[in-house]
């Protein structure tokens, strides 16, 4: 197939090059506004109580948890008369506006304390905007700039879900733009040193950028059938960019190495593509199925980054393999035009001479100490992730110069409770209003649980276990014919430990009625459950996809054993400093201002250990297609290991920098969980290059030695039948020299000679 692709692409170089400047321009102009058609939600499974809860009290109450808060201050006081009559006349004029229902305010409920700041100068208005996250944005900026600034005499700021949602959205998009115009430089220049050619360098650079286009059409396409989250942008367009640079590289350095033998043009792209390209496609299959993982979650927010990197994974592949063939068709000896760091042509390497074969005869030499040594020091940075806590995303996750962050913490500082955050518990089948007296018992049961301020009922108000209030006129809100529901106002932040446990309580407690629970505390431990139920088979899928790839491509069923123990090895100390870093707070400043919490967006590890999982997954796949390569010429497993390890070190070593940078470059990013995802995926990919790829895996092959091949029977012969392969037109090399110790080749490895 490979030698097939690469006469199509020598022969016809013109045409692929002109179908691919047609794709590029088409897939420009239909993709490029694929932003205005995502999504800022998808942090919820419509199958759980809390999600069918809000359902109920949307067709039901027509209320919810309110995601509009406005924050209304004067100096004058909140009681005085001509603040209070704005207040009211503010409060009756937002519950006009179309599809607001719920519009509540310290004023309208009797001037209710906890509405009250401490101070006595501001108090909050709040409403829900009913619809889906889309919906609601669409009305919310209808009528947003009328309650804006000085309205009817007072300070009026706007807060709550609706405009943190929108200011992710909004900085998503200009982010985008900013990351791309800083990190394209930057990678330009670096390349510049790892290909030491402009041309070469930039060649990567026109790989990536048809394959982010092609990968934003690919999402247009999908918004059409389903919701894409607005964050996969920023992973789908990081991870082709990144990838297609990877490809680039390992099959320019084999085409390189190719022509440095005497090969010309045709052949070298020829043998490139049968050996390099092959490694190619299969890294990117596994790096798609690890991403398909992700489809295994009910979240869209999850789905999302595997509608968009499975198809990046396989058009940075399919790019790779058509596209940049036909350059280097095109370019022929140009590919070398304006060199930097000397003008030497490519010539033989001499594998056993390299600074990476070196490093493996050393580490195969003391493969204990050192495997010691470095499982230990992962160890160690992972130790952290023990006390991994999650909560869903807020508005703090935005920096602080935002509106909605602002008045977030407002509300947080000057209100004793969390009235935004209120969970609803909803009572099913009570008998009519006037009729329902056990409701009372109930409620007094809830209002002395911990962490209760208060619950609010159409009988009344409860405190401590007492009624503490009658009802107010707007308590009708809480009854219809044959049901009603109670609010639950916590003491303490919602979005934390403390609030899940609250949650657990609440559904604890004997009711009278069938009860369902609802609210922003519900949402999230029902979503940390809901992807604890779905991980196992998300972790499966993981392994057994990238098993069986491995065992096709090697014919082993110990080297994808040993795969899957090191990348989970090197994935849990990812995990663990993103805890210290992010969690605990000792990153901040350092990687940019964001709010510490004593959590990490709930999102954030699985999609790290996915997309990271599948790039540890994909240097694998570089390094042991070179060592079985060698393997099957030689025989020899340590020379097969320091060989592989030279040819491929410096590569995957150079392709770990280049993605690392692009991922560094989500620290600018304004949002503190895309700092989060940059910071890990920078972290994991650089870890697996060099510790994993550089020491644990040669020091676990020497140990293993013939093992290393080994399979039973039935699956050899399966693998014989049909594993994945391709001929090397290379004769085979000639004998390794001595190292330079002097200690001859024998001594090392006489136990793992066939």
């Amino acid at each position: 197939m490979f030698a097939s692709l690469a006469r199509f692409t020598s022969g016809r170089s013109r045409l692929v090059l002109y179908l691919s400047g047609v794709l590029f321009l088409v897939a420009g102009a239909l993709g490029g506004g694929v932003i205005s058609k995502l999504s800022s939600g998808g942090f919820v499974d419509s199958s759980t109580e809390s999600a069918k809860t809000a359902e109920v009290m949307d067709e039901r109450f027509h209320a919810g948890a309110p995601n509009l808060t406005l924050l209304i201050t004067d100096k004058r006081g909140v009681d005085a008369p001509e603040v209070a009559k704005a207040g009211q006349d503010i409060t009756a004029r937002l519950g006009k506006e179309p599809h607001v229902e719920q519009a509540v305010s310290y004023w309208s409920l009797g001037k209710a304390e906890s509405l009250r700041g401490k101070n006595g100068d501001s108090a909050l208005v709040m409403a829900r905007i009913l619809g889906n996250e889309d919906e609601v944005q669409d009305r919310f900026d209808k009528f947003a700039s009328r309650y804006e600034g000085k309205v009817d005499g007072v300070e009026v700021e706007i807060g709550g879900t609706v405009l943190a949602n929108k200011e992710i959205f909004d900085i998503t998009e200009k982010d985008l733009v900013k990351i791309e115009m800083i990190t394209f430089p930057i990678l330009l220049v670096v390349m510049l040193f790892v290909f030491r050619s402009l041309v070469a360098a930039t060649v990567p650079l026109m790989v990536g950028g048809l394959t982010i286009v092609s990968v934003l059409l690919t999402m247009r396409i999908l918004t059409l059938f389903t919701d894409v989250s607005v964050m996969a942008t920023n992973v789908a367009t990081g991870l082709g960019l990144g990838l297609a640079i990877d490809y680039s590289l390992i099959l320019i350095k084999r085409y390189r190495e190719e022509l440095g033998r005497g090969v010309d043009t045709d052949g070298a792209i020829s043998i490139a593509l049968r050996t390099a390209g092959r490694t190619v496609v299969f890294s990117a299959v596994t790096v798609a199925l690890a991403m398909g993982a992700l489809l295994v979650f009910p979240f869209y927010f999850l789905r999302s980054f595997a509608y968009a990197g499975i198809p990046t994974a396989l058009l940075a592949a399919l790019v790779s393999v058509t596209f940049l063939p036909a350059l280097l068709k095109a370019l022929g000896p140009r590919i070398d035009k304006g060199r930097i760091l000397g003008k030497k042509k490519p010539t033989t390497p001499r594998p056993e001479e390299g600074f990476w074969h070196r490093t493996a005869i050393t580490v195969m030499r003391f493969p204990v100490p050192i495997a010691a040594v470095v499982i230990g020091l992962l160890l160690f940075l992972g130790a952290p992730f023990l006390d991994l806590r999650m909560s869903l995303a807020d508005e703090r996750v935005l920096p602080t110069s935002t509106q909605s962050r602002q008045v977030g913490e407002t509300l947080r500082k000057d209100f004793n409770a969390q009235e935004t955050q209120a969970l609803n518990v909803v009572l099913n089948g009570t008998p009519g209003k006037g009729e329902r007296g056990n409701v009372a018992g109930y409620a007094e049961r809830l209002s002395k649980l911990d962490n209760v301020a208060r619950v609010d009922t159409e009988i009344g108000t409860f405190a401590g276990g007492q009624r503490v209030a009658p009802p107010t006129p707007a308590a009708d809100r809480f009854g219809v014919t044959d049901s009603t529901y109670l609010s639950v106002v916590p003491k303490s932040q919602s979005l934390s430990e403390k609030g899940r446990q609250l949650v657990q309580d609440i559904r604890a407690v004997d009711a009278p009625y069938d009860v369902q629970v609802g609210g922003p505390a519900a949402e999230l431990h029902d979503a940390i459950e809901s992807m604890n139920d779905k991980l196992p088979l998300g972790l499966g899928v993981i392994a057994i996809s990238s098993f069986i790839v491995l065992f096709l491509f090697t014919g082993s069923i110990v080297l994808p054993l040993k795969a899957l123990v090191l990348n989970c090895l090197s994935l849990s100390a990812t995990l663990g400093v993103l805890v210290w870093g992010f969690q605990n707070g000792h990153l901040e400043g350092i990687v940019g201002d964001f709010a510490v919490t004593g959590t990490i967006t709930w999102t954030v590890p699985i999609l790290l250990f996915c997309v990271a999982f599948g790039l540890s997954m994909d240097y694998e796949v570089f390094l042991l297609s070179r060592i079985k390569e060698e393997h099957d010429l030689t025989k020899d497993n340590t020379q097969a290991v320091a060989r592989g390890l030279e040819h491929t070190g410096s590569t995957v070593t150079a392709a770990a920098v280049l993605i690392a940078i692009v991922f560094l470059g989500f620290i600018m990013s304004s949002i503190s969980y895309m700092k989060a995802i940059g910071v890990g995926l920078s972290l994991a990919v650089l870890m697996d290059a060099t510790l994993v790829r550089g020491a644990l895996v040669p020091a676990f092959m020497r140990l293993a030695g013939r093992a290393n091949w080994w399979a039973p029977g039935p699956l050899r012969a399966l693998h014989d039948k049909i594993g994945l392969r391709e001929g090397d037109a290379r004769p085979l090399p000639t004998p390794v020299k001595p190292d330079d110790s002097g200690a001859p080749e024998r001594d090392l490895e006489p136990a793992n000679r066939d």
